[in-house]
């Protein structure tokens, strides 16, 4: 990640720290940078990859691409 990466990152923590127990980082493991997308994935995945919901991911401009969200129903 370049400084644009690393601001943005910060920008969105910033903003989804205020949003408080309605932020879609909250209950985060792990925060990964999809180039391809210029997206953050912030995993929620614990103890050797088990899951029960699937990762936010949020774009360097801040747009939800996936709110992430339950599993299983």
């Amino acid at each position: 990640m370049g400084n644009k990466e690393i601001t943005a990152l910060i920008d969105i923590l910033t903003r989804e720290n205020e949003r408080g127990r309605e932020s879609h980082v909250l209950g985060s493991w792990t925060i990964s940078f999809d180039k391809s997308r210029a997206a953050f994935v912030f995993d929620k995945c614990e103890n050797q990859g088990y899951c029960e919901e699937r990762p936010s991911v949020i774009n360097v401009g801040g747009e939800v691409l996936d709110p992430g969200g339950p599993l299983f129903s």
